[in-house]
């Protein structure tokens, strides 16, 4: 029979939009993890871009100085919990190694397109267990192994062209650049495991440190471009410090106490995807056949990784900075930051 629009079509919206209120407060951590992956993925082209008109140092600087800044205004409004010395010295040694990091994907990003960033730097992923189960003497599934290998096989296509040639400098600093970094995740893990340190309190410090180091590599630089940015240079920046930056630490702190820490890395572990949505369509990057074949094989291969590491992790106790999925916080609904690193997912990112 045709239908009649009646009382019931007259609520029907008002349904509907109570049904994709409910839908969202469901899913809302995820799509929250998932908003800080594409922020992530974002940053490569906003890198890319910044690095046509100003050196790396500088763009460094101005990002972690605004960074410094923010999280501590945060620091004094949330927490005002005090720096232990132990604290002090750990963050100095992490803000080291996070610079030597950056410094290196910056200049990466500098020299190959932000595809080809966001897609190598992602083999963190399947480095750090590697480096984990040395550091640790931890055995490894074997399929972590061979999602490397996929993940190594999909690079080698990704910066060949049109053909097999020698990856440039630029890709060549980018895998450097996720070597270095599957070291210092496995340094946060060895540093701060069980010692209830405040992760607010070891970011601030990190992040101090890294702006400090790369003031001092090119202070001049640095006031001739606080001087003659334009907005959209400012813009740049202040994306790279707030939203790469501080509102990926917010946000993976409080999503830690509502989910489970494998699940938050199996969400952010998607930036790649995102790295190469949107260096293709925003920033109109191209990728030949053997190309889009290596982003394919990358990502499978660092999904695998992430999955079977995972699953390694959640099967013991862990050994590293990672919670089992018995042991994730449950969700307290205070939105507070959590007091210690034990509450955090391994941090395959920083700030």
């Amino acid at each position: 029979m045709p239908f009649s629009p009646g009382i019931s079509a007259i609520k029907t919206p008002g349904g509907q939009q109570r049904r994709v209120a409910s839908l969202f407060a469901d899913r809302k951590v995820d799509l929250l993890l998932l908003l800080v992956a594409i922020v992530w993925g974002s940053s490569y082209l906003a890198a890319k871009n910044l690095t046509g008109t100003m050196g790396v140092s500088v763009i460094l600087s101005l990002r972690f100085l605004i960074t410094s800044l923010a999280l501590s205004m945060i620091w004094l409004i949330w927490q005002r919990r005090r720096t232990t010395r132990r604290e002090l010295i750990v963050g100095v040694v992490l803000g080291l190694t996070q610079a030597a990091v950056l410094i290196l994907e910056t200049h990466g990003i500098a020299g190959t397109s932000a595809t080809n960033a966001g897609l190598i730097i992602s083999l963190v992923i399947v480095f750090t267990p590697v480096t984990e189960s040395i550091a640790f003497r931890v055995k490894l599934p074997r399929t972590v192994f061979v999602a490397g290998i996929v993940a190594v096989t999909g690079v080698c296509l990704l910066v060949s062209g049109n053909g097999f040639v020698a990856p440039g400098p630029g890709d060549m600093l980018m895998l450097a650049a996720a070597a270095v970094r599957s070291i210092h995740v496995t340094a946060v893990s060895a540093l701060t495991r069980g010692g209830g340190y405040s992760a607010l309190n070891l970011t601030v410090v990190q992040s101090a440190v890294c702006a400090v180091l790369y003031t001092l590599a090119d202070y001049r630089g640095v006031l001739r471009a606080v001087q003659g940015f334009d907005l959209h240079e400012w813009g740049g920046v202040l994306y790279l410090g707030l939203a790469c930056s501080v509102f990926a630490f917010l946000v993976q702190t409080w999503a830690i106490q509502q989910t489970s820490g494998s699940r938050a890395s199996l969400l952010m572990g998607t930036e790649p995807i995102w790295a190469v949505l949107i260096g293709i369509t925003i920033g109109q990057e191209t990728l030949a056949v053997l190309g889009f074949i290596g982003a394919a094989l990358i990502i499978i291969g660092t999904y695998i990784g992430l999955r079977a590491e995972a699953r390694h992790r959640s099967s013991r106790h862990p050994v590293s900075g990672g919670i089992p999925e018995a042991a994730a916080p449950q969700a307290s609904g205070s939105g507070a930051l959590p007091d210690t690193l034990s509450a955090q997912p391994r941090p395959l990112r920083d700030p």
